[in-house]
């Protein structure tokens, strides 16, 4: 049962060295197309290097809970570490909520809404001022 647990903490720690380096490596590489287009930057680019840089730190957080999990759940059950957990996981769910509002400019359960209504627009002749009102009133909230 020992060598059970020890195998579960070495990929628990191995899932958080997998988002360690999927956040570094996607500061790297967004970083990376900013700076080659430094003779153009446009306001896009920065937030094309903003996108970029929030989905790596979501994934990143994505392995990181994995992670947690694994250690909490299978190493070291008791009541104090799950709890801790619940807590870690918490702070995660928010920031990667808080972050795909930033890379996306809605919340997620406003995704089908936005998509309803550009379907709406491509069959119904004077959906465009409809789309473009309900828009405006979903970005409000």
């Amino acid at each position: 049962m020992n060598s059970f647990r020890a195998a579960m903490e070495w990929i628990g720690l191995s899932f958080d060295a997998v988002g360690v380096m999927v956040i570094c490596g996607g500061v790297l590489i967004a970083a990376g197309k900013l700076v080659a287009n430094v003779k153009a930057v446009q306001s896009g680019d920065v937030r094309r290097f903003r996108q970029e840089f929030g989905a790596a730190i979501v994934l990143g957080l994505e392995f990181l809970v994995v992670g947690d999990i694994l250690r909490t759940v299978v190493v070291a059950p008791t009541l104090e570490n799950v709890a801790v957990l619940a807590i870690i996981v918490l702070i995660r769910t928010i920031l990667s909520m808080a972050l795909q509002v930033e890379i996306e400019g809605q919340w997620p359960w406003q995704r089908n809404d936005v998509d309803r209504l550009n379907q709406s627009t491509a069959t119904c002749p004077n959906a465009e001022s409809v789309a473009a009102a309900s828009e405006h009133d979903a970005n409000e909230n």
